[in-house]
């Protein structure tokens, strides 16, 4: 009989609970999420502009690959231009998964991410770079924002009504929040 035609029960019943002990006990074998990332002046960037990788690859002079744990937050910014000028401006923030979680296919993101926020063209694009700066500006890492602040900014984008401000006050209900069991 294949092994792998027929697991035993004990793999099984481990696989099947959704819990995060599962996650720590295959600490070894969680995917990361590696995003590709690209610099070719005066054309293209494709880079983060927040986010802690906990590695990055230099592939060569012009491209590099950054590796996320699960849960990690981080923005990545794509620039283009032709011979007349800039044609392309996206930003989107973006949460690595965990094994568990359902992702999007993103371009240029393996396996993919949870997208938070996607912003695509100059004013959208200055707009939430401008809310990331003013979020900087508080002393509050832009990696340490809740998800939630991030998808209604892309819905209130989206929507073309006016985009909320993050306050300190706003963090320390997220930061409270999360320290309930």
């Amino acid at each position: 009989m294949n092994a792998s035609a027929s697991p035993s029960a004990g793999a099984t019943t481990v696989a099947l609970l959704p819990t995060s002990a599962v996650i720590v006990a295959q600490a070894g074998n969680v995917p990361l999420t590696r995003v590709s990332l690209a610099y070719i002046e005066p054309q293209f960037k494709l880079y983060l502009r927040f986010g802690e990788p906990a590695r990055m690859l230099r592939l060569d002079r012009w491209r590099r690959c950054a590796v996320f744990l699960p849960n990690a937050v981080f923005c990545r910014i794509r620039w283009q231009a032709n011979d007349y000028g800039t044609i392309r401006w996206q930003l989107m923030v973006m949460q690595a998964a965990t094994p568990l979680d359902d992702v999007q296919r993103i371009p240029g993101v393996r396996p993919g991410a949870r997208l938070l926020l996607h912003a695509e063209g100059e004013d959208a694009v200055r707009a939430v770079l401008e809310r990331i700066d003013g979020i900087g500006a508080q002393g509050i890492a832009a990696i340490d924002v809740s998800p939630a602040y991030w998808r209604t900014l892309g819905n209130r984008l989206a929507a073309r009504l006016p985009l909320p401000e993050y306050t300190a006050e706003r963090h320390a209900a997220w930061l409270a929040g999360r320290a309930l069991p």
